[in-house]
């Protein structure tokens, strides 16, 4: 923890942030009892253990063992220091920071800087478009293809003047640091001489944004058949384009309320799904779909309906796309476009509500689309191409997890080619337990589910003394009375190291006067693996309020394992013993001590 910002600001700030507001903006979640759930950000996970308590301010995977308050969670999420976390969390409390107390790092410094300088030129790019004669010919270009007012100011859209020092210029005469304005890649470097000049010229310019809203980088479009069609931001510091999806910012509160994520290849088509009323539209940036992309959407949205092009390349992508997100557990269905058309076309040429309707409202289930994409190029009527196919969809319908699903494609087929639906089954079933044995050998570990089930039994099946000692920090991170007691009967004398410095630690925060307040004592812990520690101690559920005799029980349970420990290694010295003096005087203190631990 950073000592140069005070105890009491670093607390006036937890006190004023939700955790749940926090967390909620990268994680969705479901209210489950008292606390709330959704998939853990920080490793692939298809089955919620990502656990969010309202009440202790605290998070914690029992997948993985992430856990802490909100101050931790942004310094996982984001990779930030803890003072970045303070003073990022201050702005949102509105609470004001001492004066130099917490100076940022100079990386973060850095990026804020390079943010700065996108926004900057965002407005620029957007003046230009909206109120200059120059902007004229992106105007004229935009009205062509039907954008609204409404949608160029919802994202923001601008146009780049066809000089090569336009932009150069403007931030020459503001005093932006040129040298910045190329690492953030809005300005190109000329060897020959070593001046710069703008990346984007004559284009239309769509800003993109991070998750919070902050533009990072640009994609600009040609108003001819200049080359390339589309020019993105090169990668930087701020910007890496297979971690961030077009329209994200914007479509995120639809995508959560909904439940559902559009996913569409390009900037134009997610601005006129939007004009459509398809408000949860986001894009990739140029790129196949990452799995890191694919996660984003996942957090956020059980369901993802993928709209590309109707033509082979976009099947190609929509077939490489569901892939990943089934992967990353998300429910996929696609969006399929007649007549070669992209989405923005399709609402040009039919309008809003058929689109909705018959394109968006009509999604195929994603295996539907399989057989669809099989097919193409496919000549059925020829008996060897018939059967590839057929194996193919064998293949597909086999990584379906439920029964009812396999058993309907499965007599789809059966019907269509008048095959026999046992031999289909049966044929299903043997690619099955092949693809089992493969994945078991490639991946060389148990499934999540197993492993999951594994962790659960390890927890459940821990020694008695060690359950005493978790149970009885749960109870004294909550209730100083039951600390006190144990420090008077026990002091520190836990067994299990973690929790032998947890109790020291949990020690000094009492005698220091503070409260019981689990968020507020983890706050305090530097060790990384303890905050794990003791966030998953203060998550467990154990009753609100401990009698003395459940307590007596802990505290001697813990007492009594030195002595246990003491006795096997009797046991197994009596075992090795030959003097008959020695062996009966030793097989005397096992029965007097087995009698003191009433065994």
């Amino acid at each position: 923890m950073n000592q140069r910002i005070p105890q009491e600001t670093i607390e006036e700030i937890r006190r004023s942030v939700d955790i749940l507001d926090v967390i909620g903006e990268y994680v969705q979640l479901k209210k489950q009892g008292r606390n709330y759930i959704g998939l853990c950000p920080f490793h692939g996970e298809n089955t919620p253990s990502f656990s969010v308590s309202p009440d202790k301010q605290l998070y914690h995977c029992f997948g993985c063992g992430a856990g802490g308050n909100a101050f931790t969670f942004l310094e996982q999420i984001e990779g930030f220091t803890f003072v970045e976390a303070v003073e990022t969390l201050a702005k949102r409390a509105n609470v004001v920071l001492p004066e130099r107390v917490s100076p940022s790092v100079k990386q973060n410094r850095d990026e804020e800087l390079l943010i700065s300088i996108q926004e900057f030129a965002a407005k620029f790019f957007h003046h230009v478009l909206m109120l200059t004669e120059e902007g004229k010919a992106g105007r004229t270009y935009l009205e062509r293809r039907g954008f609204t007012k409404e949608q160029i100011e919802h994202f923001q859209i601008g146009f780049a003047p066809p000089h090569w020092d336009a932009l150069t210029n403007v931030l020459a005469k503001r005093d932006v640091d040129l040298k910045k304005a190329g690492e953030s890649g809005l300005l190109v470097e000329r060897e020959s001489d070593g001046k710069r000049y703008d990346r984007f010229r004559n284009r239309v310019i769509f800003p993109i944004r991070n998750g919070k809203g902050k533009i990072v980088a640009f994609g600009g479009r040609t108003l001819g058949d200049d080359k390339p069609k589309y020019l993105n931001s090169p990668e930087s510091p701020i910007f890496q384009k297979g971690k961030l999806l077009y329209g994200f910012y914007q479509a995120r509160p639809a995508i959560r309320k909904e439940n559902e994520a559009v996913l569409f290849e390009g900037y134009v088509d997610v601005i006129a799904a939007w004009k459509a009323g398809v408000t949860n539209g986001v894009a990739t940036l140029g790129t196949s779909l990452t799995e890191e992309q694919a996660r984003m959407i996942r957090r956020n949205a059980e369901t993802v309906i993928i709209c590309n092009d109707g033509d082979a390349a976009g099947a190609e992508a929509t077939f490489r796309s569901a892939d990943l997100l089934q992967q990353e557990g998300c429910h996929v269905k696609v969006a399929m476009i007649p007549d070669g058309l992209d989405p923005d076309d399709y609402i040009q040429k039919y309008g809003a509500e058929r689109f909705k309707k018959d394109v968006i409202g009509e999604s195929l289930t994603l295996m539907k689309f399989k057989m669809k994409y099989f097919r193409m190029g496919r000549n059925l009527q020829n008996e060897g191409e018939r059967i590839l196919y057929i194996e193919e969809i064998i293949k597909e319908i086999a990584k379906l997890s439920k029964a009812v699903e396999r058993d309907h494609y499965l007599r789809q087929l059966a019907e269509e080619f008048s095959l026999s639906l046992d031999a289909l089954k049966q044929e299903q079933y043997r690619i099955y337990r092949e693809m089992k044995r493969q994945n078991q050998v490639s991946q060389g570990k148990t499934n999540t589910v197993r492993q999951k089930k594994h962790d659960f039994e390890q927890k459940r099946l821990l020694p008695a003394y060690q359950n005493a000692e978790r149970i009885l920090l749960a109870h004294m991170m909550r209730n100083v009375s039951v600390a006190e007691t144990v420090q008077e009967r026990l002091g520190g004398r836990f067994n299990v190291d973690h929790y032998q410095a947890i109790v020291a630690h949990l020690f000094a925060y009492y005698a220091e006067g503070f409260e019981p307040d689990p968020s507020t004592f983890i706050q305090r812990l530097e060790d990384q693996e303890l905050i794990r520690v003791a966030t998953e101690l203060a998550m467990l559920e154990i009753n609100e309020e401990i009698n003395d005799q459940e307590l007596n029980d802990y505290i001697e349970k813990i007492e009594m394992y030195p002595k246990w420990l003491e006795l096997q290694q009797i046991e197994s010295a009596l075992k090795k013993e030959t003097d008959p003096v020695l062996y009966a005087t030793r097989k005397q203190e096992l029965i007097n001590m087995k009698k003191q631990l009433k065994l």
